[in-house]
Formats: C-alpha cells, sequence, structure tokens
C-alpha cells in the first residue's frame, strides 16, 4: 500500500529539521571558526608568539561562548589591545569580524561539502 498524506508530510517535517540542524551547525562552526581567526589577526598586529597566539584565539572563541553576541569577541580582542597600548578601533576590530565569517565559511563549507552524504536528497528540491 501507498503511503498517506500524513507519512509523506512527516518525513518532509523530518527531513526538514534535519536540514535546519545541519544548517544551525554548520553555522556555530563557522561562527567559532571565525573567532579563531580574528584572534589569530589580533595576536599577529600585537606581536605575540606562536604560543600565545594559539592561547589567545581559544580566549576569543571562549569569549563568544560567555557572552552574548559578538560584542564580547571585540571587547575581548580590545581590551586586549589597550593592555598592550596597540592602536586599534572597535569598528576596526568589527569590520574584520565580518569579513573572516566569509572566509571561515569557505573553510567549513570545504572541511563538510556533503554533510549529509550522498544517499540523501537535498530539502526543497
Amino acid at each position: 500500500m501507498g503511503e498517506s498524506i500524513s507519512d509523506t508530510l512527516h518525513e518532509r517535517d523530518k527531513s526538514q529539521e534535519a536540514k535546519f540542524k545541519m544548517d544551525q551547525e554548520l553555522r556555530f562552526k563557522a561562527e567559532s571558526r571565525r573567532n579563531k581567526l580574528l584572534g589569530i589577526w589580533a595576536a599577529e598586529r600585537m606581536g605575540m608568539t606562536s604560543e600565545e597566539t594559539d592561547e589567545f584565539a581559544k580566549e576569543v572563541v571562549i569569549a563568544d561562548l560567555e557572552g552574548p553576541g559578538v560584542g564580547a569577541v571585540i571587547g575581548r580582542i580590545l581590551k586586549e589591545f589597550e593592555k598592550r597600548n596597540v592602536e586599534m578601533t572597535e569598528n576596526a576590530i568589527a569590520g574584520k569580524l565580518e569579513s573572516l565569517y566569509l572566509v571561515a565559511e569557505k573553510q567549513i563549507a570545504a572541511e563538510f561539502p556533503g554533510a549529509l552524504g550522498p544517499d540523501h536528497e537535498k530539502v526543497g528540491g
């Protein structure tokens, strides 16, 4: 016997939910990567060693998890610039943050090109 309309709608809903979850996970990964790249960018401007750079990049990623929005990330970086007497504006950091999101998105997309695998169809077409 064929599927009922209810079964078809249920399967479509499950598929859309799975796509939403995957999109959210990829966005989270891209934002985390963006924050790491921003930490590295800032560390280079402050002349940090490679060990300091690695640690600072981790701190920037953690700052995003501890505070709401990108304000915590920008604030953490601005605080470090001020502490080291390096001239930098909040707007410059925000601009770099925005441009690095595109870089991070491309990197994540390259790392996870077929997140659902070849046996799944795209939702919506």
